[in-house]
């Protein structure tokens, strides 16, 4: 099934898209005198309770796709939110696939999967517009990629149980601004070398900064998220089209590695890394303006889209 943030009120209301384009609005679906009306009203709070509360909302998406929840079906049309609007946490995994390192000036492949965090207000829904920052509008660039999302608590886990902690999996697009890049690539001494990293790990925490969505399609429908290929599109134009096979750490290796040290939450996101093709790697340098369209594209979850408007 494939899960929904309704922008209807703040936070959203959880909803899943049904065969025929449209949304069903879970809470207006609800039946009086049944466990239904006792489901969470917002995103994080559904993926709380687990596979109960998601086997309760299977059998309602049924009964919409039946005809038997007329009230509570919204046009294709309707505004969405985030799948998950407010994470608990976001980890977002850098250095991933081979072929960016390659793209990187052959940047060697790390030993262990590397990651940092990014902030939950980072976080845009599908089809919206982000404006540049005024401090940093110049040199946006986009990384499409694939994120995980939790549904049960994961700490301190095997790989080859890894992936049952996940609900599902969303698009993302881990915009950053790369002003401060060059700096980090001229570094010579360790500690200026840590400082301009650090600078350009908060070059991607800007409002709007995490475009994410527009579904949460849940496990049951990607059994192995290394089948997925991932496209992003700047105007119409293919700026990145990879496997997500060309992972250096396979998705189930990389949540091993990071629950070593993080607890993930239902709700919490791991996104996984972008392939080649990213702007600042490109001769000349492609970054965002106004006016661009920027589409990140993975198979069996949907398309993100994001409008590029001028600084406020």
């Amino acid at each position: 099934m494939r899960l929904v943030s309704i922008d209807d009120v703040p936070g959203g209301s959880p909803g899943a898209r049904l065969t025929s384009g449209e949304y069903v609005h879970l809470a207006r679906a609800a039946r009086a005198g049944t466990v239904e009306v006792w489901l969470p009203r917002d995103m994080n709070g559904l993926l709380d309770g687990g596979d109960e509360a998601l086997d309760i909302v299977r059998r309602m998406i049924a009964r919409a796709e039946a005809g038997n929840a007329c009230d509570a079906v919204l046009p294709a049309t309707v505004r969405l939110l985030a799948p998950v609007p407010r994470p608990r946490m976001i980890v977002a995994a850098g250095l991933a696939y081979r072929s960016h390192l390659a793209e990187m000036s052959g940047t060697p492949a790390p030993a262990q999967p590397t990651a940092f965090m990014k902030a939950s207000a980072s976080i845009l829904g599908p089809d919206a517009t982000l404006a540049l920052p005024a401090q940093a509008a110049s040199q946006v660039d986009y990384e499409g990629e694939l994120a995980c999302v939790f549904g049960r608590t994961c700490h301190q886990v095997a790989a080859r149980e890894a992936l049952s902690y996940l609900a599902g999996y969303t698009v993302a697009n881990d915009l950053s601004a790369r002003d401060w890049v060059k700096p980090v690539w001229a570094a010579t001494a360790p500690w200026e070398a840590r400082q301009t990293w650090e600078v350009n790990i908060m070059g991607k925490q800007l409002p709007g900064f995490t475009p994410l969505g527009p579904v949460l399609t849940t496990v049951d429908e990607i059994a192995d998220p290394s089948i997925l290929r991932l496209q992003t599109r700047l105007n119409g134009a293919i700026m990145q089209d990879a496997p997500v096979s060309d992972l250096i750490f396979p998705v189930a290796e990389v949540i091993a590695y990071l629950s070593r040290w993080y607890t993930f939450l239902p709700g919490d996101i791991l996104l996984t890394g972008t392939p080649a093709g990213v702007g600042v790697s490109r001769d000349p340098p492609v970054f965002l303006a106004p006016g661009d369209l920027i589409e990140v594209e993975i198979d069996r979850i949907g398309t993100l889209s994001t409008r590029i408007a001028a600084s406020a």
